[in-house]
């Protein structure tokens, strides 16, 4: 299973528009950050984990083939803005979109050209499908199990696949959830910055969610400009913590 971190940024990205701050003058790659998704891939299946508002500008980069799944984490627009760019990708059939319900709802309000008899010519062709934590879904014979974490009061949804687990703009997790996640190899979780946010974690909360799962090794992700430079920051993680950045491609076996 090969993951492709396509955006790594926050909802504004990095560099912020207006700021001459170190880490959005930095000329270090890993410092520019489009907003946040992932792409994995294993054997000839392609999964999506949300459509960002850079969509298109991150996907000019890979291999235009079929996508067989969208899973999306909640409705915020980082999250979700790139939706109607998926269109070209409707040339090998209508694309399968996994949400939960309040996603669900809210895209058929963000998006109604795209659903019932008022269909748009050329918008994107979607098959929407509601989802709910911990019931399982297979695609193309990988199992994929939605997980319940909260940003902020409101209620998202993290992804297990395989061995692998992709979370993103958590603030707080139920301890019966954690069960869901024994046994992950690589965890992808959310860092924003270096001091407390109100609805997402900070660097040392993500460092002790990590911990808490046991993962063998994690990568984090949602990073806004003051979480510092990269080449700084990640001289601070622990053995087995990684900052990820745009473009970076890691793998890891399915057993």
């Amino acid at each position: 299973m090969k993951v492709t971190f396509l955006g790594t940024g926050t909802s504004v990205g990095v560099p912020y528009i207006g700021c001459g701050c170190e880490v959005c003058r930095s000329h270090d790659p890993r410092d520019r950050r489009l907003r946040c998704s992932a792409l994995i891939e294993s054997g000839k299946t392609r999964i999506l984990i949300d459509t960002s508002p850079d969509f298109r500008q991150q996907m000019l980069k890979q291999t235009f083939r079929r996508i067989d799944a969208v899973l999306l984490t909640h409705i915020h627009y980082d999250h979700v803005g790139g939706m109607d760019d998926i269109r070209p990708f409707c040339r090998f059939g209508e694309i399968n979109v996994y949400a939960d319900e309040a996603t669900s709802r809210g895209l058929h309000v963000s998006m109604p050209y795209c659903f019932g008899a008022n269909h748009y010519p050329g918008s994107p062709t979607i098959n929407l499908h509601t989802i709910y934590p911990h019931h399982p879904l297979t695609i193309n014979g990988l199992e994929v199990i939605p997980l319940r974490v909260y940003h902020g009061q409101l209620p998202i949804l993290g992804y297990r696949i395989g061995r692998l687990a992709y979370i993103t703009d958590m603030k707080t997790v139920d301890d019966e959830e954690m069960h869901y996640l024994e046994g992950v190899d690589v965890l992808i979780v959310n860092a924003l910055r270096l001091t407390p946010h109100p609805t997402h974690q900070s660097l040392d909360e993500a460092i002790e969610f990590i911990k808490k799962v046991g993962a063998k090794r994690a990568y984090l992700t949602h990073f806004c400009h003051n979480i510092g430079l990269h080449s700084e920051t990640s001289k601070r993680l622990p053995s087995g913590i990684h900052m990820a950045y745009d473009g970076l491609v890691i793998s890891l076996s399915q057993r």
